[in-house]
This record gives structure tokens, sequence and C-alpha cells, in this order.
């Protein structure tokens, strides 16, 4: 049997681990952390500011100037997507509901305040024709006010539904301005619910509504990828009465569903008389342009609880009942 080894008292000691080096500090700095001494060349420090100052120098990705060339748009496109997906798909946001309309239909006290002003401005010249015709105006956007309840109670209704939801979160989802949008917005907000604004960038100051769910209110670039983000999650889209921008959200939508590029959606336009004076898609359907089943893309609702129950209606028609989401 072979004896056990002696230690040696000569035996080497441990080696040294040396501690970690610190992520960004160093105990000597390296030759590029500091600048061409003065004494090396007095010039030095002047032709370096040249250099920080040149556009060449900015890092490309915080290079405004450079992000804002033609030949970039394409980065400026997939930032403009992006950001609000990524926001929206943390957030467990799978269903919206898209309400457009006029930024010009005010809540009714503002509406008879503007009738008031008007009426007493023409009180003291009543020879202003310009003045009696911006009153006629005024006076039927007071008419059309009723339908910033009917926008505001709806969206009550979609906020107390969401806040049910399990397979995702409900949400109302508009443009995030003022008149017909506000009103929606706020009505999720009187429900204690969260909703989502999508503001675009213009040339003159802009504000969002004040009810728009802060950490869900954004801003984009392109209405391309601001229309995009309107219909990716949309399981309806509610015209309240509006103009261009209104028309071009709601005929997008329909041309949308009509090629069948995206699966048909409950379309639903309020205020039958108005909408059938804006545009008559019965003299459509007659000069042969479209065909009569383009005219029942969507319908026509007065007051919020008719808009809901018909959209409810709609999704089990169509095997895609929204309750089936909640409890």
């Amino acid at each position: 049997m072979s004896e056990p080894k002696k230690t040696s008292i000569h035996a080497k000691s441990p080696r040294r681990i040396p501690a970690p080096a610190h992520p960004v500090k160093r105990r000597e700095p390296l030759p590029w952390h500091r600048p061409k001494p003065d004494e090396e060349d007095p010039a030095a420090r002047q032709r370096l500011e040249a250099i920080a100052r040149s556009s060449t120098y900015r890092q490309g990705d915080q290079d405004v100037d450079f992000l804002g060339l033609d030949a970039t748009r394409g980065v400026r496109l997939q930032i403009d997507y992006l950001k609000t997906e990524q926001e929206l798909e943390r957030q467990d946001i799978e269903h919206t509901i898209v309400v457009f309309g006029s930024t010009r239909i005010r809540e009714p006290e503002a509406a008879r305040r503007c009738v008031a002003q008007l009426t007493e401005a023409l009180r003291g010249d009543p020879g202003d024709e310009a003045l009696r015709s911006r009153l006629e105006v005024a006076k039927r956007l007071l008419a059309k006010s009723r339908y910033y309840e009917v926008a505001r109670e709806f969206g009550r209704i979609v906020g107390e539904a969401g806040k049910k939801a399990r397979d995702g979160q409900l949400m109302i989802m508009t443009g995030g301005g003022p008149g017909m949008m506000e009103a929606a917005n706020r009505g999720a907000f009187d429900a204690g619910a969260r909703s989502i604004g999508l503001n675009i960038t213009l040339p003159h100051e802009q504000y969002p509504n004040p009810y728009i769910t802060a950490e869900l209110c954004f801003r984009f670039h392109y209405f391309a990828l601001r229309k995009l983000h309107f219909l990716l999650r949309a399981r309806a889209l509610v015209a309240f009465p509006g103009g261009y921008g209104t028309f071009d959200e709601l005929f997008e939508t329909l041309t949308l569903i009509q090629t069948r590029k995206i699966r048909p959606l409950p379309v639903v336009l309020v205020g039958e008389e108005y909408w059938r004076s804006a545009f008559d898609v019965d003299f459509l359907v007659g000069e042969g342009v479209i065909d009569p089943e383009d005219a029942e893309l969507f319908w026509y609702a007065e007051s919020a609880t008719d808009i809901w129950e018909g959209i409810l209606r709609w999704h089990e028609a169509n095997g895609t009942p929204l309750m089936a989401a909640m409890d």
C-alpha cells in the first residue's frame, strides 16, 4: 500500500482571481479618453470642436436631419409602426372599437355658448352677412351636438364591457382629437376604463383630447401607418357625422372590406339623416358603380345602445362573438 502524499511546505498558494472590472469606469484612462494636449498641438482643440460640430460625427440614430431624408423614409416607416405595435402588444390590447367623427361637433353646452356669442354679435351688426352665415352653421352644429352625448354614452358602454375582457382587452380607439373622438374617449374615462388615441403630426399646433389614457396616446408621422393601426385590432368602425377625415377612414375601410383585403367587420354610421344626405348609396348602386351587396357593408344607428347591440349581433352572426372573451 502506498503511503499518503505529504503536503509540501513549498506548495503553491491558490491562484488569485482578480475582481470583476467595472462596466464603465477604469482606474487608468485609455489614450482616447482625453483630447490631445494643448502643449502638443495648440490648434488641436479647435479642430476637435469642428469635428464634434460636423453632422457626419452625429450617431445615425440621433441625427434628426439624417433621419428626415428621403433616403431614410423606410426606417421612419418602420419606427412609426413598431413603437405603437410593441406598446399595444406589451399592454395585451387585442380588440378595439374605432370611433370617428367631426372635430367640430362640440358638447352641447359649448355649442350653445357659440350660438349665443354669434347671436349677440349679429345684434350689434345685423347687416354682416358673413356673421349671419356663421350663426346658421353654428345652429346646425348645435343641433348635431346631441351626437356628442351619444358618442360619450357609447364610449362608456364599451369601457364597461372592455373591463371584463379575458382574451386580451377591448378598448375604444379614436383619432385622439376633439369633438366626436373626445366624446368616445370621455365616455370610457367616465367608466374608469382606459382608451386609445392615435394622433398625427401636422404643420400647426394641436392637442390630443384630455380623456385618452396617457400611456395609450400615440403620435404618428405617417397617415398610412396610423390607418394601419386603426384597423389591425378593429372589431368595429363607428362613424359619427364628420367631414373629410371621417370620410377618408370610412371609405377606405369600406373599400378594404369590399375587396376582401381585410376580413369584414361591422361598420356603423350614426345619424341616418346626415349620412343619407352626405352620400347617396342608392344612387351609387343605381349608377352601377357599386353592387347591391356593397350597400350592405354598413348600417345606420341613432343611439349608443343601438350601436353596441348591433355590433354584438353582427359578431354573433359572423361566428366571432365579442362577448365570448368576457365574463
